[in-house]
């Protein structure tokens, strides 16, 4: 079982920015990977995808623009780029290697990002 690590989260105002890190315990070189969220009450939501290759990223309408997915070459660290940021982007935000379409591992703790003045 692959363990994944979420960080980088935190309190922002509207228009400002954050980067999130995951770190899987081992590496995921290969295989597609994305990045969820969580809002409360809701379903976990898939903002953002990377192919196994880092040749193709994938973004949700409200993402797309604002967001940037990214992967190192050990395939053991995925990162999230994500500026102007809205109150609309407030949620718990997790990592995830995807297959068939579905997140594969359980969810790690997650990283909490809050936007609000």
């Amino acid at each position: 079982q692959v363990q994944l690590v979420e960080s980088g989260g935190g309190l922002v105002q509207p228009g400002g920015s954050l980067k999130l890190s995951c770190a899987a315990s081992q590496s995921l070189r290969w295989f597609a990977m994305g990045w969820y969220r969580q809002a409360p009450g809701k379903q976990h939501e898939l903002v953002a995808s990377i192919s196994g290759t880092a040749d193709f990223t994938k973004y949700t309408d409200s993402a797309q623009g604002r967001f940037t997915i990214s992967r190192n070459n050990a395939g053991n660290t995925l990162f999230l780029q994500m500026n102007s940021l809205k109150p609309e982007d407030t949620a718990v935000y997790y990592c995830n290697q995807i297959v068939g379409g579905a997140p594969y591992y359980t969810w790690g703790q997650g990283t909490q990002v809050t936007v609000s003045s």
